[in-house]
């Protein structure tokens, strides 16, 4: 149907090849109108009318009224779609979204519900931009209002995108079946046609028709059920307020929920399966605290009556933060006190808290486009970590912010990085900008923000910009006027509590003497790719600095350095802590070299305090001599965050070839004494990476040597663990990873003690309780053995714990056996016992296997296009695959064969920025080993002396 008619389209794709329209080239007016009262043409003579991916903007969207019908036994849904427009230029023809829908019938009427025309209307496609143009041989006049009526129908999506179908097993194993959606960024589309951009706000009235067994929920409570037929009830939901089309949402199932109240009163809801309904009660807590921390903190009101948490047994991501109905993977929102870690309850309420803050940054005030989409993510990621520190200090989740930027650096410092704010056209771009970036990146670019201004004026700028743009979009800029404090001219006159932009630049925070200049300042941060290196040398009483761009694939020597370098500058809110003062000192370095004075007394300095800023930072001419001299004498001078900061740095460093690995590991040296979870485990993490990077390489003496070392110089540690769940988050989270490694290498104890815990697991038949905190350690170990592997196998396919299921597939893909690894690789594919959505999380689980390493990156060669099909181009499975099964390739070799691979799949290659990531990763990888394998072997023979 859709392909007869694309012919009229060929001049349209073929002047849009490669074109990326600016937000300015999108205010275009609307195409010619035909003269009022000119007869219908036929289908024949029309050609689509619009030649770009954004929609016109001289079509407004009011309000849809949306009724939809799924059929959970045809796994189909009919629907129809009313959608108030508002009219600004005089037209012939309304451009929406649609993508797979079958249109069956669409008129247009005008404010009085008269026809415009007697015949149906003609609807062209344009499936390639994913828009329908309907036609009307009355002109639409500006200024009036009119309602689009269309019906449609689809089959209900296979995936993870749009309104898709999921099931699940019950313990007497039958399957049951329910539709749920996931719109965000382009799906909205896949459901109902739409203006399916985030500046399209408009409010939402939805009915669903259901049969009496299931219940369906929307982002609005039910005011009214009605029987339609015998088996058929309709519920009408109550119109939503304004928003985007990404957020609506809508879930029809047979969940049983367990439901509480906020202090203000607003009803939380928590919805899973129904013999998963006991592990609804911890998130049911978890939702009321917080949403009663945010009204606090943002001091606006939550503004809808209910707020639903859904467990959803497929869904690719973590969570959607849908208004009213956000949905969750069950990993994301089940917790199990008999099956679920210290860091399955941790992830829970984080996950919780991200979805939460979403409610006001994203839903109440969106970003303009998706360019800015750090706007929604960077915000909720760094919320995760002020709203779960508030409400569950016990959980020590400061603990972990420090490792979302160490991940933003890890990614930040290739040159394959992006601006925070980069542009992004089509589904695939879009949809790409969910990443390290936006997230991670995002989160800690604002707090080191919100350190630079202090907390109350940080929180007071926030609150001013969710106020200012609530059931709007906004921009970069918005955020920077907020928290800068200045306003337009009209909210200056107005007498609001600000000052217009021409003040700005005198009103502005005085800092350290200066005038700042907040705008100027974050598009350092936000328009430009990469993190700075700032190089320390001490002169007397002076310290001098020079900043750079960080970069882990080019040394300073190599051609193409000063290229890289060229034109890039941040202005750095330093701040550094020397042994003469308590105080922390504070400096704007806003050109390439500076000075600060420190005085002659400081026996050292320590830069970038508590890692609040996002910044590399190098200690030159003997600079890293003191710091290991510091902590091997006195290393609770520096905040175990400080120390966890220079364990970062000097191995960053060492990988950007500015340290010689040696220095870095003589600077780790002191850990013998080191009692913070945390620095530890920067610490341990290094040696196993390079642990892991060397076993997969022809290096068994080396493997062997630095295995022994690990275990010899973790073994006072290794010996405190218990094998149980006592103690601290922080002494928790130790003992989970400290106990996986050293059963990893081998370690007789661990092992032996292990294999009694999975012995007695067995003979319970598995009604034993493992300790939470070891099970994934002792289900690896008993993975090892045929009987062990099959047990697990078939507990994996009853259990009803999703948090127990994880740990038993990653025991299973320990498993030194290649074929059992290809057989849970076909398992993946197949999508029954291991689900979809489970299916790029083991691919990197056997890729972690020295003996899985060519396995799966085999498999994912071989099953590309079966692997798009079901994650999409862009997705973050896709990318987490790329990058995941190359992550640890180290030879030139494999360098070659991972670029032959991306030149084979070259047009999808060429939209994806992760496979520049994956093989700026390979060549980093390379670079690591050619420099410093050397030096690790030697360095080892001297410490086993």
């Amino acid at each position: 149907m859709v392909s007869a008619r694309l012919l009229v389209l060929s001049l349209f794709s073929a002047s849009l090849v490669g074109s990326q329209p600016t937000e300015s080239s999108q205010q275009v007016s609307s195409p010619p109108a035909h003269p009022a009262g000119e007869p219908s043409l036929s289908i024949d003579n029309l050609s689509f009318p619009w030649s770009r991916l954004r929609l016109p903007k001289y079509i407004i969207p009011l309000h849809y009224h949306l009724l939809l019908h799924p059929n959970l036994t045809s796994l189909s849904f009919t629907g129809s779609v009313q959608i108030q427009i508002d009219v600004q230029n005089n037209t012939n023809w309304v451009v929406l979204h649609s993508k797979g829908l079958q249109i069956s019938k669409a008129t247009i009427l005008d404010q009085n519900l008269t026809h415009l025309s007697e015949q149906v209307l003609p609807v062209l496609h344009n499936p390639s931009h994913e828009q329908i143009g309907i036609f009307s041989p009355r002109v639409l006049s500006s200024g009036q209002k009119y309602f689009l009526y269309i019906e449609f129908g689809a089959e209900l999506a296979e995936g993870f995108y749009g309104f898709y179908k999921s099931t699940y097993r019950t313990s007497t194993g039958e399957t049951r079946t329910l539709a749920s959606t996931h719109f965000e960024p382009t799906s909205a589309r896949m459901a109902f046609p739409c203006f399916d951009e985030p500046s399209f706000k408009a409010n939402f009235s939805v009915r669903i028709r259901r049969r009496p067994e299931y219940i369906s929920l929307s982002n609005m409570p039910v005011i009214k059920t009605v029987e339609v037929s015998g088996d058929l009830l309709e519920d009408q939901f109550a119109p939503s307020v304004q928003m985007s089309t990404y957020l609506v949402a809508f879930v029809i199932c047979d969940f049983k929920s367990v439901t509480g109240t906020t202090s203000s009163g607003v009803q939380v809801s928590i919805y899973a399966a129904p013999e998963k309904w006991q592990q609804t009660h911890y998130a049911l807590e978890v939702a009321v605290k917080m949403l009663d921390f945010y009204e606090e903190f943002f001091n606006i009101r939550y503004p809808l009556p209910k707020q639903d948490l859904i467990a959803i047994p497929d869904f690719q991501s973590g969570a959607m933060e849908n208004w009213g109905l956000t949905t969750y993977r069950e990993t994301s929102l089940l917790y199990d006190p008999l099956t679920s870690s210290v860091s399955d309850k941790l992830w829970v309420t984080m996950v919780i808290g991200h979805e939460l803050a979403h409610q006001w940054f994203g839903n109440l005030v969106t970003m303009e486009w998706w360019n800015d989409i750090w706007l929604n993510e960077g915000f909720a990621r760094y919320m995760e970590y002020i709203s779960v520190e508030a409400t569950y200090p016990d959980l020590k989740v400061e603990e972990y912010l420090l490792h979302t930027c160490f991940a933003a650096v890890g990614h930040d410092s290739l040159n394959s990085s992006r601006p925070i704010s980069s542009p992004a056209e089509n589904p695939t771009q879009i949809k790409e900008m969910f990443d390290t970036v936006s997230y991670d990146k995002g989160a800690c670019v604002l707090h080191m923000l919100r350190h630079f201004l202090t907390d109350e004026v940080f929180q007071r700028g926030i609150v001013r910009y969710l106020r200012k743009y609530s059931y709007k979009n906004a921009h970069n800029q918005d955020l920077w006027d907020s928290l800068a404090n200045t306003c337009s001219e009209e909210d200056f006159i107005s007498g609001k509590h600000c000052y217009s932009s021409s003040q700005a630049s005198k009103n502005a925070y005085l800092f350290a003497g200066e005038h700042l200049n907040l705008t100027a300042m974050m598009n350092t941060w936000t328009l430009q790719k990469g993190i700075p290196l700032v190089t320390v040398t001490r002169k007397g009483a002076r310290l001098l600095l020079r900043q750079d761009r960080f970069l882990k694939t080019v040394l300073p020597s190599d051609p193409q350095w000063s290229t890289l370098q060229k034109g890039f500058l941040w202005h750095i809110p330093l701040t550094y802590k020397t042994d003469s003062s308590s105080t922390i000192h504070r400096h704007l370095m806003t050109s390439p070299t500076d000075s600060i004075h420190i005085g002659e007394e400081a026996s050292w300095v320590k830069v970038n305090s508590d890692m609040t800023g996002y910044y590399m930072v190098h200690y030159e001419d003997g600079g890293w001599d003191v710091m290991t001299k510091l902590l091997s004498e006195n290393h609770t001078a520096l905040s175990y965050k400080d120390r966890t900061h220079l364990i970062h740095n000097a191995f960053q460093l060492v990988t950007a070839g500015h340290l010689p690995l040696n220095k870095a590991l003589d600077l780790i040296g002191y850990l013998l004494l080191e009692t913070h979870t945390v620095p530890l485990l920067q610490g341990l993490g290094y040696l196993e990476a390079f642990y892991h990077l060397v076993e997969k390489r022809d290096e068994s003496v080396l493997t062997h040597n630095l295995g022994a070392y690990i275990l010899r110089f973790f073994r006072a540690i290794i010996d405190q663990q218990t094998w149980s769940d006592s103690g601290t988050v922080s002494e928790r989270r130790l003992r989970t990873e400290v106990l996986s490694l050293a059963c990893h290498l081998d370690d007789p104890p661990c092992v032996k003690r292990a294999r009694q815990y999975f012995s007695d697991w067995l003979q319970s038949n598995g009604t034993l309780n493992l300790p939470t905190d070891v099970a994934e350690t002792v289900y690896s170990v008993g993975a090892q053995d045929d009987h062990g592997w099959a047990s697990l196998l078939h507990t994996y396919k009853i259990s009803l714990s999703e948090a127990q299921k994880h740990k038993i597939l990653y025991a299973l893909a320990s498993s030194k056996d290649t074929s059992k690894l290809e057989g849970l690789l076909e398992l993946g594919l197949e999508g029954k016992v291991i689900r979809s959505q489970d299916l790029s999380t083991l691919i990197l689980m056997v890729a972690r296997n020295p003996k899985g390493h060519y396995l799966a990156w085999d498999f994912v060669k071989k099953n590309w296009d079966t692997l798009v099909q079901k994650f999409q181009l862009g997705s973050f499975c896709i990318r987490n695959i790329i990058i995941g099964t190359t992550s640890q390739f180290s030879s030139p070799e494999e360098l070659t064969e991972v670029q032959s691979f991306f030149e084979s799949i070259k047009e999808q290659a060429s939209q994806l920025r992760a496979t520049q990531i994956a093989l700026d990763n390979v060549l980093k990888n390379v670079r690591w080993v050619q420099r410093n394998l050397e030096t690790l072997r030697k360095w080892l023979n001297e410490q086993m002396q």
